[in-house]
């Protein structure tokens, strides 16, 4: 039972890291290169609102496809759990 319990603590951090990580590091990106372009070209705020509704968006698709992946871990801990 306790390892059963630490294979669910282990896959929670291991969705916090990856999700938070997914969603953090396109947005700083985004954020810094829209900023420099901005500043470069003189369009304030054009190329930082692009980046960032791109980053959005591929962060979106890339934590749903993850989501899926840790879904069917999820389950392969509950039958071993059963």
């Amino acid at each position: 039972m306790k390892d059963i319990d630490a294979a669910y603590h282990r896959l929670a951090y291991k969705i916090f890291a990856e999700f938070t990580g997914t969603i953090a590091v396109p947005a700083v990106l985004a954020a810094l290169l829209g900023k420099w372009l901005d500043e470069r070209y003189g369009t304030e705020p054009r190329y930082i609102i692009l980046l960032l509704a791109f980053a959005f968006f591929s962060s979106a698709v890339i934590i749903f496809k993850k989501a899926k992946k840790y879904r069917d871990e999820y389950v392969s801990i509950i039958k071993k759990d059963v």
